[in-house]
């Protein structure tokens, strides 16, 4: 798999990536699966809510033997290391998930404009009802409620709520 890298829009973005304000948007590759279980097992050990399904190896191994073969993954860097991935499959967002420890500085918002960038009409998702913060920061960036769930659409077996993001001009469908 070739590695892509998004180029900067501006120079003044450019300048902003390289110190870090802004996080640098690549496409994943295998090597990449260890940072990116980093991520998610660091970014849902907060979601106290969560039941733990599986162990940290279980984890990783599905990381780098499903996730990142299926899907296109995408990882975002500053200071050179991994703080956050988007896992698209189709138009599904199935995942977005930013460490702990740089959440607030714009990556999830890098994250998903590039996922709107590469669905441009319409990209849905799927969130659990307890993530509040979650909710917020998707209906923040235009994304509505579709559906609530009661969770027999996930392993976790806990509510969800759909939700899509139409670009303007995208029809509705009937």
């Amino acid at each position: 798999m070739s590695e892509q890298i998004f180029l900067p829009r501006s120079e003044a973005e450019a300048e902003a990536i390289a110190h870090d304000a802004l996080p640098l948007i690549r496409r994943a590759g295998l090597g990449d699966a260890g940072h990116i279980a980093d991520v998610f097992l660091a970014a849902r050990a907060g979601m106290t809510y969560l039941p733990r399904l599986h162990s940290d190896e279980e984890t990783r191994a599905w990381i780098a033997g499903v996730m990142l073969p299926a899907s296109q993954v995408w990882v975002a860097e500053l200071h050179g290391r991994i703080a956050g991935f988007a896992c698209l499959n189709g138009d599904w967002l199935d995942h977005l998930y930013v460490t702990p420890a740089a959440q607030g500085r714009g990556i999830g918002t890098a994250l998903l404009g590039h996922a709107k960038e590469a669905h441009p009409h319409v990209l849905d998702l799927h969130v659990f009802q307890q993530n509040d913060g979650a909710r917020r920061f998707y209906e923040r960036h235009g994304f509505i409620l579709v559906e609530e769930r009661d969770g027999s659409g996930n392993e976790e077996n806990l509510p969800d709520a759909h939700y899509r993001w139409r670009s303007a001009g995208t029809p509705h469908a009937p």
